[in-house]
């Protein structure tokens, strides 16, 4: 939240006089608040995705979209552009800032790397970056460039991706991480960039971000990004705070990239939501969002899986139900984001022709009733200050 002083200026050039009355509303977050949006227009129903779609885009200003290497181009060459391009658009519509996750990650590799030298595979992983990152400039904006970078070489993932292990072996571990950084940022250099992890120990810190710097010792990242999935079990206020404040001390922004508080208990071989269950995730994710949303470092929350219709690991972990009908969570954040820490205000102007102003930063619109003319402007608070924000104001139906 910030505070600075608005003054309104007419369609004349002349501040408004005294007692002018005004009408101040949010419009946007500067804040991101998102999810993944994995599953836009592949719900299992046609309704499905109409409901989908209408609560996304009213609760949400933020989406994460997918490019698991793996299955973005299981053919060689043949990336799946094409969807991308349909969500980027849809969120473009809907005001929606984007991401891409993740540009690189050993979980799984592509089949056709098979035949490839580990320096190959290392050559194709650093050009499929740069390659993505150059495509979607002005899309998608923001990436996770490398995903897991701390435990690369877990057993799971050596069987699973061989190839990429054993290319990020040779290479070394932190060798790989700064080329595939370098190489986004040549791509776009005004690219946000995100270094991800779900590590929360010190190891994230030390093993990756202290040694994630040029060679004249400045950060080759923007962003560092914290996965906070709670499947086994909720962290609490507390350990919430502790995370941020262990990584805050890198003195850039950080954005909790992957968040999951599921809504019933696990059982032998289902995983269902329950009405207590969802009470008890409603208060847990109403409690975890005000603790991350009240820290300085913290500029972005997104949630994993929007719906429980094909959650990872089957899970309810949801904010809405597998028939998209809305969990109690999902309600609690609407009241969050969109009422309580969402800015209104009816006003007067003062003797200078303005008011002083307090709101959460992001986009408003303003609309002064002066006689019957109706004059309407828009301004941005991202900061707070102490010099007047001077909005131009203009006549409903007026030629502009």
């Amino acid at each position: 939240m910030g505070a600075a002083p608005l003054r309104f200026i007419g369609p004349d050039g002349q501040t408004l006089s005294a007692g002018v009355s005004v009408q101040i509303r949010q419009t946007r977050h500067k804040f991101l608040f998102g999810c993944n949006i994995f599953k836009l227009g592949r719900c299992r129903t046609p309704e499905d995705n109409d409901a989908y779609e209408k609560q996304f885009a009213e609760l949400l200003n933020f989406a994460t979209l997918p490019f698991y290497w793996w299955q973005y181009e299981r053919q060689k060459d043949k990336p799946e552009d094409e969807r991308t391009d349909e969500i980027v658009r849809w969120c473009r519509a809907h005001g929606i800032t984007t991401k891409g996750h993740p540009l690189a990650w050993n979980w799984a590799e592509p089949r056709w790397l098979a035949g490839n030298t580990p320096a190959e595979v290392m050559q194709l992983q650093l050009k499929r970056v740069g390659r993505c990152v150059e495509r979607f400039k002005g899309g998608i904006d923001i990436w996770d460039v490398v995903n897991e970078a701390t435990h690369y070489d877990r057993e799971e993932v050596k069987q699973r991706a061989p190839k990429l292990t054993q290319a990020i072996a040779e290479m070394g571990v932190g060798p790989y991480v700064r080329a595939a950084f370098k190489t986004a940022r040549q791509a776009s250099p005004q690219a946000v960039l995100v270094i991800n992890d779900y590590r929360t120990d010190p190891a994230f810190a030390e093993k990756v971000i202290s040694e994630l710097v040029d060679e004249a010792g400045k950060p080759l990242y923007d962003i560092i990004g914290i996965q906070s999935h709670m499947h086994g079990g909720y962290w609490g206020a507390g350990r919430a705070w502790d995370v941020c404040e262990r990584f805050a001390k890198f003195g850039k922004p950080l954005h909790f990239t992957e968040t999951t508080v599921v809504s019933g208990p696990k059982k032998d071989s289902t995983w269902a939501t329950t009405p207590e269950g969802e009470e008890r995730q409603a208060e847990q994710v109403a409690e975890f969002y005000t603790v991350l949303f009240s820290h300085p470092a913290v500029e972005a929350i997104t949630w994993w899986d929007f719906s429980d219709q094909d959650a990872w690991q089957r899970a309810p972990a949801g904010l809405v139900r597998r028939d998209m009908s809305p969990k109690p969570a999902c309600e609690q954040l609407r009241d969050l984001i969109k009422g309580k820490w969402w800015t209104k205000a009816e006003t007067a102007t003062d003797p200078r022709g303005g008011v002083d102003f307090q709101g959460f930063f992001g986009q408003y619109e303003v609309e002064a009733k002066l006689g019957d003319r109706r004059l309407t402007g828009t301004f941005l608070l991202d900061e707070s200050r102490k010099a007047p924000v001077d909005i131009r104001l203009t006549q409903e139906g007026a030629e502009r």
